[in-house]
């Protein structure tokens, strides 16, 4: 039987695994560094940024745990990315058929990403996919939930979810480790921003290469359930 057997719901991670937003993100980090007087790396040096907590990302680039500056550096990000960063990304091959038919066979889906709820909607609704989802769930701007493995937490809790019966995609370390924090099982997608040692070292239950990978296993275990009970 399939280790999958038992999932019913799928949490989703945003940023690298539903959508591609290098050129927003880095474009708007650049943005906020040259507005906060520090040197700008170009955009390819900046990769690593998309995923992690933007405070964080901050924390490590302006070399300062000094929350005044790192809120403020925030600010100027979201300054641009609100006008126009926002926008600047593309769906990833696959994905609106691969949810259409997630649906369509029953899993229920929640959109679980530490990106601030208020954008993450936005984009959701400017790619239509906001059909698919139950619920979308994204940090506060201050901060809460930014860490996956405490939205993990709230969703389980709002949702009233089964641990066993939860999975959790993403293509970076902190949506494995958050999904393993909660007792969930947990799939990295390899077309992330998530590099394939950092994917191997996080030791998720299951790798795809593809969203459409991810949906054909999840399909057939669903047929498989359905001819058992036939």
């Amino acid at each position: 039987m399939s280790i999958l057997a038992n999932i019913t719901n799928i949490l989703f991670d945003l940023d690298g695994t539903l959508t591609d937003p290098r050129k927003g993100i880095t474009r708007c980090i650049q943005y906020a560094l040259k507005r906060s007087g520090m040197a700008v790396p170009p955009s390819e040096q900046l990769i690593w940024c998309i995923g992690p907590p933007l405070k964080n990302a901050f924390s490590n680039l302006m070399d300062t745990r000094d929350d005044i500056i790192l809120e403020r550096a925030v600010r100027y990000y979201r300054e641009r990315f609100a006008e126009k960063g926002i926008f600047e990304n593309s769906l990833y091959t696959g994905v609106v058929t691969s949810l259409g038919k997630l649906r369509s066979v029953g899993y229920r889906l929640y959109l679980s990403t530490s990106k601030p709820k208020v954008f993450a909607t936005q984009i959701l609704d400017h790619f239509n996919l906001t059909p698919f989802f139950h619920t979308v769930y994204g940090s506060e701007l201050e901060g809460r939930w930014s860490e996956k493995g405490e939205l993990i937490a709230y969703i389980i809790d709002q949702e009233n979810l089964h641990r066993e019966a939860t999975l959790m995609v993403g293509d970076r370390i902190h949506d494995i480790d958050g999904g393993k924090e909660n007792g969930v099982m947990t799939a990295a997608v390899s077309y992330g921003f998530g590099t394939r040692d950092e994917i191997v070292a996080s030791g998720p239950d299951i790798v795809f290469e593809s969203i459409e990978e991810l949906t054909t296993k999840m399909l057939s275990v669903r047929l498989e359930q359905t001819n058992h009970h036939l």
